[in-house]
């Protein structure tokens, strides 16, 4: 029998326990079976656990060459941090205050390449390298330092200004070494406008499995141990609370209640003095986990809850991994009207309640209906319906894009 051809994941963030990114590591490393993971900054004691059962073998960027990159990387990321604690008063040029993030993105990028030379030394360069969590920039000077490798990049932050714009261009071969992939339509078209050579393609991120369903012991167990009773309903919100996230809205709902509701709010960063707040309102029954929470935490929030509820400004349209673990568990969902592509995607399906972004009366409303009137599970196959891939899909797939569009010889 022929051996599987191994399959390199780079995981810049893999030190960071919880979020979907974690898991969509660790469901493709089990789901492939002979994964070289590499983590420059080491790797959560959970995720670490979860990949040695699977068999993946785990190594930070190893090699003369990796290892000077890294280096350099690290030091530039120190510089970076220290630049925007020099330069965070707004009294300094914009120009000047933006320098930091510009070094943040030179230092990614060569930990990136560190990383993805280090997945090609170590399989001979016959191996498919995936950056799981890439870098919005740079990506030439990526594909020149590091060799040919896909690139998932979630969401455009910072911009390149004028000297990593000429460094970009300076590289621009380095382009053919690499593919693109975006999660969402949205977030390829931001891409394609800033990189007009760069291949690209839209592929969603997160993966869902049949055997991440939970189970009704699960369910009932976890509402427990919250102290929920049966007949009291209980919604969700996950992860940290970033700029993007509309917790106004999930104000003006809360203040509006007039039935119990229990709030589970599990991640980090969060707000204290809005915890604060909600936990004195007369209706609201507060549960906080705050994060990092392993995947094991957040799976048991999610299984005491009756709904996750996804809050998000107007206009924000990159992957929303609360959406497809909430798919992938069999757990309804309150969404906003933020994105016109999901909000598409989602009518119609009984299992979801949409509400106008920004409408604290609306999400009052809903939150009031779920108590008296629950929402059904989604269905077992609700995660194929909206296009998520099986983690054995989603390895054959990045196996099958092995080699990019045109690119040079890989490095040894």
């Amino acid at each position: 029998m022929t051996a599987t051809a191994a399959l390199v994941l780079v995981e810049p963030g893999a030190h960071r326990p919880g979020g979907h990114r974690d898991h969509t590591l660790t469901a493709l490393a089990t789901a492939h079976g002979n994964a070289v993971v590499v983590a420059p900054y080491g790797i959560a004691d959970g995720t670490r656990t979860a990949l040695e059962t699977a068999g993946a073998r785990l190594t930070g960027p190893t090699g003369m060459l990796p290892a000077v990159l890294a280096a350099a990387g690290t030091y530039t990321a120190m510089l970076a941090t220290a630049g925007q604690r020099a330069l965070a008063s707004g009294r300094w040029p914009r120009p000047l205050r933006r320098l930091p993030h510009q070094a943040t993105l030179l230092a990614r990028c060569l930990v990136e390449a560190a990383c993805v030379r280090t997945g090609h030394r170590l399989t001979g360069g016959t191996a498919s390298v995936v950056v799981l969590s890439a870098s919005e920039a740079l990506h030439g000077v990526a594909g020149l330092l590091g060799g040919p490798h896909l690139r998932f990049v979630h969401e455009l932050v910072t911009t390149e200004d004028a000297p990593l714009r000429t460094l970009g261009r300076l590289a621009r071969p380095g382009e053919r070494r690499v593919v693109v992939l975006a999660p969402t339509g949205a977030v390829r078209d931001a891409l394609a406008a800033r990189f007009p050579h760069l291949p690209l393609q839209v592929r969603p991120f997160a993966v869902a499995d049949p055997d991440d369903r939970l189970t009704d012991t699960e369910r009932r167990r976890a509402r427990e141990d919250f102290g929920i009773p049966a007949a009291d309903a209980a919604v969700c919100l996950v992860g940290g609370w970033w700029p993007y996230k509309d917790l106004d809205v999930v104000d003006a709902a809360l203040a509006r209640l007039d039935v119990p509701l229990h709030v589970l709010v599990v991640g980090g960063p969060l707000d204290d003095d809005r915890l604060r707040a909600w936990g004195n309102l007369p209706y609201v029954r507060l549960h906080v986990r705050p994060g990092p929470v392993p995947e094991a935490g957040v799976r048991k929030v999610y299984a005491a809850s009756d709904a996750g509820l996804v809050a998000r400004r107007s206009g924000v349209a990159k992957e929303s991994g609360l959406v497809v673990d909430a798919v992938r568990l069999g757990v309804s969902l309150i969404v906003s009207g933020h994105d016109p592509a999901l909000t598409k995607a989602l009518a119609g399906q009984d299992w979801v309640r949409l509400f106008p972004t920004g409408d604290g009366a609306a999400l009052a409303d809903v939150l009031r209906d779920l108590a008296w009137c629950p929402l059904p599970r989604p269905a077992a196959g609700a995660a194929a319906d909206l296009d998520v891939p099986t983690a054995a899909e989603q390895t054959a797939f990045l196996a099958d894009l092995k080699e990019p569009y045109g690119c040079l010889p890989c490095p040894r």
